[in-house]
């Protein structure tokens, strides 16, 4: 209002975006970084970068312990054959982040998902070039990308470090083998882990719920497995269903190893996990095929 009590109307005008457009590659891009962002903290209070990072310097910590011992003790030969009977082996060094895997199952995808969900933030996004479709894949490439900071970039760390200590593969043909296995088996694992976590973080809209689920889901398909396999003494073949081992046994297979449980047949162990993948990706199909709407 005026000084005379008379209103007045101010058109600018309709100005045409004349911005670089970068389509929906460019919306899944963003999403994903600014979902990264927010489950790792950044940007936000410290108490919430805490828990993700604590996780990864887990996830880290015997690939730095053994690359640490290495270089201290290393160089001599006969210290060096008793270190390769000590070390492990690159298939078996993720096995010693399966704490940490599945504490971070529990942390990363209920706040990738659940944020958005509850927060009314699903029908914003699918007014963007998002679709449905394009929106998870946004979220599966936060996720599984952040999933294999834990799982693949710490045996990555641990080939390099062994490697400058004297004890990685020897002739480059065999280091880039064993380069190759690592970055096929550890974003196959981390693609396992992240579906299985977020379909089980999709059941709620609440965090610490979907936080229990995948536990639940993890933890609790183990534990019957396990109760099946050596209390009732039932066939091995049950331990396919276990999601928490099966990308640890596909990890073994793809190097060529026989695991920890060598009975199981390796193309079982590889429909396991795709099995896995399919289940999740139906579950989560089948939670957001109406959200948003």
């Amino acid at each position: 209002m005026t000084a005379e009590g008379n209103a007045q109307i101010l058109d600018r005008g309709y100005r045409k975006f004349d911005g670089q457009r970068s389509g929906v590659w460019g919306a899944v891009r963003s999403t994903a970084w600014h979902s990264t962002r927010s489950v790792l903290g950044l940007g936000r209070k410290a108490r919430h970068k805490i828990a993700p990072v604590l996780v990864i310097v887990v996830a880290l910590i015997p690939a730095i312990v053994y690359v640490g011992v290495a270089a201290l003790v290393g160089g001599d030969e006969f210290i060096n054959d008793i270190l390769e009977g000590v070390i492990p082996d690159f298939s078996a060094l993720p096995r010693g982040s399966l704490a940490a895997i599945a504490l971070f199952t529990g942390l990363v995808a209920p706040e990738a998902l659940v944020r958005d969900r509850r927060d009314g933030m699903l029908s914003l996004y699918l007014s963007t070039p998002l679709t449905r479709i394009t929106y998870m894949a946004a979220k599966l490439l936060s996720v599984g990308g952040l999933m294999a900071m834990v799982v693949l970039v710490p045996t990555l760390f641990y080939l390099f470090g062994m490697t400058f200590a004297g004890l990685g593969p020897e002739g480059f043909g065999d280091w880039a083998s064993v380069l190759v296995k690592i970055l096929v088996s550890g974003t196959l694992a981390s693609l396992v882990y992240a579906l299985v976590s977020m379909a089980a973080a999709s059941v709620t809209d609440r965090r610490a719920f979907a936080s229990l689920s995948v536990i639940l889901v993890m933890l609790g398909v183990l534990t019957v497995v396990q109760i099946l396999v050596e209390g009732a003494e039932l066939s091995i073949n049950w331990r396919l269903l276990d999601p928490v081992n099966m990308p640890m046994e596909m990890i073994a297979r793809i190097f060529g190893d026989a695991g920890e449980y060598p009975a199981l047949a390796t193309e079982r162990i590889y429909l396991a996990n795709a099995g896995w993948v399919t289940a999740s990706s139906t579950m989560l199909w089948w939670r957001y095929r109406k959200a948003g709407a």
